[in-house]
């Protein structure tokens, strides 16, 4: 609270709590008025409101001592002072609370942009997976010296670079498939050094400061990489002059002040990952932007704007999150937290190149979009499998009862209508326990993520797929020894 003069706005009186929250001493605040402290954008509007005596003015900016803006709801109240006229001026900070609520706003901003952008890249990944699997199969049938082939060959490199896009939304909406392992992030960082120096040129300083005692997280070493080098790539376009680029770990403990401050943020021990630049830095505006998907400042050409969105989708989906230190004419600094793990890290299988082995096994396809039906069998039925094919789970089921045969696999996609390709691998399962799976899709959603489809004893192809990689994928999963986990349990 503070008491001011009606007409001159000079303080007359303040209390503790006003020279905690400000900075200045009660001794200081009579020798200042309001304009002192006040946003020069809220003075005259806060002049009319006096006028309605008792009114909450709702979301006044406020400067402190030190120069930090603070949010604040005020009521005033005429009251009489050392005999004369003055104002009483009760005070609340509210600027924890306006933070929370730009972050729940921005937080259902993205996150109804993801849901858009997942289920575009979903149906567009079917389409790519059509367009690049026949184009593939042409390919194959073509000799090096036909006409066609270069034809083939850049419908094919089109069909990547859409994949590859395709692959970025997916991140940001946070709908893509994640096989996450036990990571050493300073061997993953030291890993991608000259890679780095390769991408940032010799015009920028590329300095590498790991702490040596940083533990371990749990996160998809392929993604996080792709993490480490859009920040590193947006630190070198904001130096193009050149500069220092510094990439840095170190364990941390986020405590609940932190938490409280952080939308969906839980206390704990995190490793923090951080990329800093001494570039131009940002204003308050494009920070506020910084994550939404195709947004960019760099110029035509440069950029899709998904790469910062790309980031921040990874990193969630990991259960870590995202925070941005940035100052005009100083440089950025993003800092990405993932949650430490005590496990230690598993040992890498030994892969051994297999040749070629022509398929003769029984295999049911289940998939609901024609085009890529059509594709799977006759990429599959080339290599000599028998096919027997379904466009949804109720089709599945007839065509599973009424063969006398064995079906050795199942390949289903996840996402189907009613009925899940799960639930449909469960039912399969119960008449015919032997069948393995191997599951398909665009995007795995959310709910499905949530119980637990994409485990290790599970196997996935992510759409979209060539037809070299669905035929590996087959025999990988025929010739794995043992059972695999049930997709039912």
């Amino acid at each position: 609270m503070w008491i001011f003069d009606a007409e001159g706005h000079r303080f007359l009186a303040a209390n503790r709590a006003a020279a905690d929250l400000y900075g200045y001493s009660p001794e200081e605040f009579r020798n200042m008025n309001l304009s002192d402290v006040q946003d020069p954008a809220d003075a005259n509007r806060f002049v009319e409101s006096l006028k309605v005596p008792g009114r909450p003015a709702n979301a006044w900016r406020h400067r402190t001592k030190t120069g930090r803006l603070i949010d604040l709801e005020i009521a005033v109240h005429q009251i009489r002072y050392a005999g004369a006229p003055a104002q009483l001026a009760v005070i609340m900070d509210i600027t924890g609370r306006r933070q929370l609520e730009d972050q729940l706003r921005q937080s259902q901003k993205m996150e109804a942009v993801g849901m858009l952008a997942g289920g575009v890249a979903h149906d567009f990944n079917n389409l790519l997976t059509i367009i690049t699997g026949y184009s593939q199969l042409i390919l194959n049938n073509l000799r090096g010296n036909d006409p066609n082939r270069h034809s083939a060959e850049q419908i094919m490199k089109a069909g990547e670079r859409a994949a590859a896009l395709t692959k970025q939304l997916l991140a940001f909406s946070r709908r893509q498939v994640l096989q996450p392992k036990v990571i050493e992030l300073n061997k993953l960082v030291s890993g991608l050094t000259t890679m780095l120096q390769r991408l940032i040129g010799e015009d920028i300083d590329l300095r590498l400061v790991l702490h040596p005692d940083v533990g371990r997280v749990s996160a998809d070493p392929g993604q996080l990489e792709q993490v480490i080098m859009n920040l590193v790539v947006n630190a070198r376009d904001a130096m193009p002059k050149g500069g220092v680029l510094t990439v840095e770990t170190t364990n941390m403990h986020l405590d609940d002040h932190y938490a409280n401050r952080h939308i969906a943020v839980q206390a704990g021990s995190y490793i923090m990952l951080a990329v800093s630049d001494n570039g131009g830095g940002m204003d308050s505006a494009t920070q506020a932007r910084l994550f939404e998907p195709f947004f960019t400042t760099k110029s035509a050409g440069r950029g899709t704007g998904l790469g910062l969105s790309t980031v921040f989708g990874i990193v969630k989906q990991s259960g870590g999150s995202v925070d941005v230190y940035s100052e005009l004419g100083k440089g950025t600094t993003v800092k990405v937290y993932l949650p430490r793990i005590d496990q230690p890290m598993a040992a890498e299988p030994v892969k051994h190149a297999k040749p070629a082995v022509r398929g003769t096994e029984t295999i049911l396809v289940v998939e609901d979009d024609e085009m890529v039906r059509t594709l799977v069998r006759e990429t599959l039925e080339r290599e000599g499998y028998k096919l027997l094919e379904a466009p949804g789970p109720l089709e599945a089921h007839s065509v599973s009862a009424d063969y006398q045969g064995d079906i050795q696999l199942l390949i289903t996609d996840v996402v189907m209508p009613k009925v899940s390709g799960r639930e449909l691998a469960g039912q399969i399962k119960q008449g015919r326990p032997d069948i393995k799976i191997l599951y398909m899709s665009g995007y795995t959603d959310n709910a499905i993520l949530a119980s637990g489809i994409l485990q290790k004893e599970v196997a996935f192809l992510q759409k979209p797929f060539t037809p070299v990689a669905l035929t590996e994928k087959v025999r990988e999963v025929l010739e794995q020894n043992g059972k695999m986990k049930r997709a039912s349990e």
